[in-house]
């Protein structure tokens, strides 16, 4: 399969904007989060220019950042659009589930109000997706309670088109992820500011007691005090309303822990390596309902009179986390039958094979690697890995009568058949077409061979679609090994090979029965 399909771009998509994600955590503040913005927008989404534009506490939007054109940057930076602009704007055009896209075709309106822009006109579009230099497209950035923060405004997609679902999808999710940096720079900014007036104004130290108070305690993202040094090292000292509704624990409750006690046991690495000062994690702590919630922690050491103390902010990363999780279930699996895909195949094959054909584990350089030998191997003990290549026979002549409506229905159910009949550690992929393979570890010949003949049976009952009609397809299995030394190209390519010759010898064997 080449590299150039649709799960591979995706997730060349998502590895690029997750980088840029991590530029936008590590951004030094607000100016470097506007501008890391701005230039992810021209880098991963896919455009040339990109403008974000800053909401003042006027209320009016500053251009703060623009990429992709030092002369647009020259035309547009610094500049601002009165509110009421902005807000016909984003209130004009399509919805884009969060984006506002607004056409060429009405656009026109806006050609002489006060929004800074860099448009110009051009012919009428060859095609209905392509983009055409009067189109507007803006991405929104909301705080967690609904505010408006900045937006993100984008035009001239290399491509020439109009953003399909997919580059949608990736644009609005950068937006949420720009909207937290953006919350976060505008956080971290004024508890810097707090912790300033704490250092320099000691004369008036009751008053910067109480700004530092207030944006602890009334910041929107979990913070909390935590001791260093002596027998409590490490222990919540103070936590405010936000983080204790974050864990569902009140703040005294919250205060006999430490991170160490909450953090999910497969996260304890992950908590010992964040450094006490500028450390960064994400991780999941625990819930009072014994559920877990991914956060982000960042601490920093902050000198006292009474000594130094860890403040460490905890952001809610769940949305994301889910939303990460499930771009990269469609990225590697199937979206017809919800089986994993070629590529997330030969990612499984790959963790158990090693390019070693012969492995002696009391020698030099034994790394713990689980060898994986054929059934008839020396080293073995009769059992392995199987591969077991099914292509559904008759599958074509249900598409061509009955349509592929049809025959995706036949696709779904024989997956769901297939799935029925495998342990929970097997493994049932869809190749594509009527194609599909099973991986079954710990099996000898006579196993595989057995739960081949289970399959086919599985398969062959007659299978009802919605429209009605009941329909047929059989099975041929060929079973294949995998075993190390070989590439997954081998390991399919031998399980395919042994599929048809089991086909061809089923179907002389037919037509030899019809000929007596």
């Amino acid at each position: 399969m080449g590299t150039d399909t649709e799960p591979y771009v995706r997730l060349a998509s998502l590895r690029e904007l997750h980088q840029v994600v991590a530029r936008l955590n590590h951004a030094r503040g607000m100016a470097d989060t506007l501008q890391t913005i701005a230039n992810g927008a021209v880098e991963v989404l896919g455009f040339e220019l990109a403008a974000v534009n800053l909401v003042r506490t006027d209320g009016d939007l500053l251009v703060a950042a623009v990429a992709g054109s030092e002369d647009a940057e020259a035309a547009l930076a610094g500049r601002t659009g009165s509110r009421q602009a902005w807000e016909r704007r984003l209130s004009m055009g399509e919805d884009w589930e969060g984006l506002r896209f607004i056409p060429y075709t009405e656009g026109w309106v806006l050609d002489d109000d006060d929004v800074p822009q860099w448009h110009t006109t051009g012919p009428a579009p060859r095609y209905p997706d392509e983009w055409h230099p009067m189109d507007r497209l803006f991405a929104p950035m909301h705080a967690s309670d609904g505010e408006l923060l900045a937006v993100l405004a984008l035009d001239r997609p290399r491509n020439g088109r109009r953003p399909g679902p997919w580059g949608r999808e990736a644009l609005a999710l950068y937006a949420s992820q720009a909207a937290i940096a953006v919350s976060n720079a505008r956080l971290r900014a004024n508890m810097q500011r707090a912790l300033i007036r704490l250092e320099r104004e000691k004369q008036a130290l009751r008053a910067s007691e109480e700004s530092f108070r207030q944006a602890f305690e009334y910041a929107p993202s979990g913070m909390a005090i935590v001791e260093i040094g002596g027998e409590d090292h490490g222990r919540l000292m103070r936590v405010n309303d936000a983080l204790s509704r974050l864990l569902g624990r009140p703040a005294p409750v919250l205060c006999r822990y430490s991170f160490a006690d909450l953090v999910h046991p497969e996260d304890t690495a992950v908590l010992l390596r964040t450094s006490p000062d500028g450390g960064r994690a994400e991780l999941r702590l625990a819930r009072r309902d014994g559920s877990y919630c991914w956060v982000s922690l960042r601490n920093s050491v902050v000198a006292d009179t009474g000594g130094p103390f860890l403040l460490t902010h905890v952001e809610d990363i769940e949305d994301r986390k889910r939303h990460e999780l499930a771009l990269a279930h469609r990225a590697s699996h199937d979206a017809l039958t919800g089986l994993p895909n070629r590529a997330e195949l030969r990612t499984r094959l790959d963790a158990r094979i090693c390019d070693r054909p012969e492995f002696d584990p009391t020698g030099d350089g034994y790394d713990g690697h689980e060898h994986v030998w054929e059934p008839d191997a020396p080293y073995g003990d009769g059992k392995g890995l199987a591969v077991l290549f099914c292509d559904l026979d008759g599958f074509k002549g249900i598409n061509d009568r009955h349509g592929h409506q049809a025959g995706d229905e036949v696709l779904k159910e024989v997956a769901r058949r297939l799935q029925r009949l495998v342990r929970e550690r097997d493994t049932v992929a869809r190749l594509g077409g009527d194609e599909f393979v099973v991986l079954a570890d710990g099996l000898g010949p006579a196993d595989a061979s057995d739960l081949a003949v289970r399959l086919r049976n599985a398969i062959i009952p007659p299978i009802r679609t919605e429209g009605g009609r009941t329909v047929r397809v059989g099975a041929s299995f060929g079973i294949g090994w995998a075993a190390c030394g070989m590439t997954t190209e081998q390991i399919l390519e031998s399980a395919d090979q042994r599929m048809y010759i089991e086909k061809r010898s089923r179907h002389q064997g037919g037509n030899r029965r019809r000929a007596s």
